[in-house]
């Protein structure tokens, strides 16, 4: 399975969406491709913003290397599901689909732990370091109600 992340620039939301998912693979042994990307072409090529990969270490989690980039239409066709962050970002990919298969590919991340609550992972940008810690506990969350619907048996 191929998963996409989406938020806006790319280095916040996004890539610790991607360690979190990343790292929560292989610690259980699932073969689980994880990117991220953006909507918006502000952050193409930068590596994540230093407060989400400090925050990502607290846990263990290395994403430093990543580097954004924007999504593309064919990223319909690379990845399996697509996990928005927000509703902003859920319109602008959904605005990019082509056929109702594109559209059934992307979801609400916080619609696996808040099921069709179609709530926002909140920017953590202007949040200080209390809004990162919320953001990756509740990308946390998304994860392990992601990897019990897609992999309990």
């Amino acid at each position: 399975m191929k998963v996409l992340m989406v938020c806006l620039g790319n280095i916040c939301r996004s890539p610790m969406a991607e360690g979190v998912f990343r790292n929560k693979a292989l610690e259980n042994g699932i073969g689980l491709d994880v990117d991220s990307c953006g909507t918006a072409n502000y952050h193409v090529g930068e590596h994540p913003d230093p407060r989400s990969v400090k925050k990502s270490e607290e846990y263990g989690i290395d994403i430093s290397n990543l580097k954004g980039r924007q999504f593309s239409y064919d990223d319909f066709n690379k990845f399996d599901i697509i996990l928005t962050m927000d509703r902003d970002n859920y319109r602008n990919v959904i605005a990019l689909a082509q056929t109702e298969e594109d559209k059934a590919k992307v979801k609400m991340t916080l619609n696996y732990s808040y099921p069709e609550s179609n709530m926002d992972v909140p920017d953590p940008w202007y949040g200080g370091e209390q809004g990162f810690e919320d953001v990756f506990q509740l990308l946390d969350q998304a994860a392990n109600a992601f990897f019990k619907i897609h992999f309990d048996e």
